[in-house]
């Protein structure tokens, strides 16, 4: 037996004995690599005769076969015994929650709208939505808006085209807009949303969100808005006794309008809503007025009703204790983990609508 073809012996048994891939590229560098056996012993060709080249040649390829063969069995059975190590190793339940699974936070805004939302629903309110981008009509004329009106401005409305027809909704009034000219009466909804104005600073942001509430039917008053109000203020803030007024004041689609302030006190440096020596406007209302009715089809004479504003950024502020707006809109997950909420606490009336 030549000294080839016993180190080709000892290679294989040490391959035999091999537990990790590793250890058996090493000695696939020792027998294949550019020192390897292989090549020292091709490299003796050009001594030999060509005779003896041949059959020198046809018995080192023969080995080099051999052992390739051996080599891939080898490699082979000991990556499938490490998939099967790790496999039994790392072995999951796929019907089970994940270990490393972290809860995402809800923003408060997403919450105070569900928690408007209850509220409302309680009294028998729904829930209408609307888009975006709106047409100056819903959004201005049909609201009784007269064409001097300095929210017309283009510095105050994003307007998407040059003749001021299409713009990005300045409040989500354009809903009641579009619920009542779509269906008959009663109405009793609210309309939460996204609404733009060419506005920044710690307490204005150009989109901002609020919520429209409309009551339509025979013989509403601003005693049903008032009573309504006062149950909302109450919910909302989680209080046994409000402190409310109405201050006169005026919006194109309403008539009479009033502004309504909440009493509140300061505690603690903190703000205690509910009842104290200071005032604190939180929204705007009053009773339809009968241009905006009769814009949408209806008569002013059988059918009144009550509308509202609210500013759902501005409340979430003050339930809160948020003191910037633009905070909301920085996509800061450390913000978000301190005031979102946890996502399965949904807001209900039964047992409280926040933490």
């Amino acid at each position: 037996m030549s000294e080839f073809e016993k180190k080709i012996l000892e290679f294989k048994e040490k391959i035999k004995v091999v537990k990790n891939l590793p250890e058996l590229n090493k000695i696939n560098s020792e027998i294949f690599g550019k020192n390897g056996i292989i090549n020292l012993e091709f490299k003796k060709l050009g001594s030999l005769s060509p005779d003896e080249r041949k059959n020198f040649a046809a018995s080192i390829n023969s080995s080099k076969k051999e052992l390739t063969e051996f080599f891939s069995k080898k490699s082979t059975e000991i990556l499938d015994k490490e998939i099967i190590e790790k496999v039994n190793k790392e072995k999951i339940d796929i019907t089970l929650p994940e270990k490393d699974f972290k809860i995402g936070k809800v923003h408060p805004v997403s919450q105070v709208i569900d928690e408007i939302s209850c509220i409302f629903s309680e009294i028998g309110f729904s829930v209408e939505e609307g888009p975006d981008v709106e047409n100056e009509y819903n959004n201005f004329t049909a609201l009784n808006t007269p064409e001097n009106h300095p929210a017309k401005d283009m510095h105050d409305t994003f307007y998407l085209d040059q003749d001021m027809k299409t713009l990005l909704r300045t409040h989500t009034s354009p809903v009641q807009v579009r619920t009542m000219l779509k269906g008959s009466p009663p109405f009793k909804i609210i309309a939460p949303g996204r609404t733009y104005r060419s506005d920044s600073d710690q307490t204005h942001t150009p989109m901002f969100h609020q919520l429209e509430g409309l009551h339509i039917d025979k013989d509403i008053n601003m005693g049903h808005l008032k009573g309504c109000l006062n149950y909302f203020i109450k919910e909302f803030f989680e209080v046994e006794k409000i402190k409310m007024r109405f201050r006169p004041s005026h919006f194109p689609f309403t008539e009479p309008s009033a502004e309504v302030d909440i009493g509140y006190r300061i505690e603690n440096n903190k703000i205690i809503i509910g009842e104290g020596d200071k005032w604190l406007e939180i929204l705007g209302c009053g009773m339809v007025h009968p241009n905006v009715l009769k814009n949408c089809k209806l008569d002013p004479n059988k059918f009144q009703g009550f509308a509202f504003g609210i500013g759902i950024d501005r409340l979430a502020m003050l339930k809160y204790g948020i003191n910037d707006l633009r905070s909301f809109f920085e996509c800061d997950y450390r913000w978000l983990n301190h005031y979102g909420f946890d996502p399965l606490d949904v807001p209900t009336n039964y047992r409280g609508l926040s933490r």
